[in-house]
């Protein structure tokens, strides 16, 4: 009895999602310089940033004396071996499932190499329009949420056969 092959090779665009992210963090912790100072890229919409944050997303727990490192370690190996498993469940050709879950682990493990590394995550890319500014992020944010909400939209919406 032979099993349809897997999703695991999705895992591929986790690696480049991970190597992105970490290419990106350091053309910013080498370029922008000092941090906090905006580089605008377009005037009134984005700009680079470089910022820190020791806590989750929009900083959640930044200030809680350093256990959060820890536990947001120990989060994103959690996490991101159930979506592992959860891939490995999965239909290599089902890719409305695997490409969300490979940039949910792509982003996941890219912020978890900066815990790792400087116990602390590198954003700098900052969206905001007039006085209104959206939390930093970075490209291990992105793949995050675009996963979570491709794998709620494709949730959502009945694949056609």
């Amino acid at each position: 009895m032979h099993s349809k092959p897997n999703a695991l090779p999705w895992l591929l665009l986790s690696v480049l999602w991970i190597a992105l992210d970490q290419l990106t963090k350091w053309w910013a912790l080498t370029t922008l310089q000092p941090a906090g100072m905006p580089h605008p890229v377009i005037p009134g919409f984005l700009n680079w940033t470089l910022a820190f944050n020791a806590g989750a997303a929009f900083s959640f727990l930044a200030q809680s004396g350093g256990w959060q490192r820890w536990f947001f370690v120990l989060l994103a190996v959690v996490i991101s071996g159930a979506l592992v498993v959860w891939l490995a469940r999965t239909a290599r050709h089902e890719w409305r499932t695997a490409l969300p879950l490979a940039l949910v682990i792509g982003g996941a493990l890219g912020n978890l190499i900066d815990r790792l590394h400087a116990s602390q995550v590198t954003d700098f890319i900052q969206v905001y329009y007039r006085g209104w500014y959206y939390p930093t992020f970075n490209i291990a944010d992105s793949g995050i949420c675009v996963g979570a909400v491709l794998l709620i939209l494709f949730g959502l919406r009945p694949q056609h056969p």
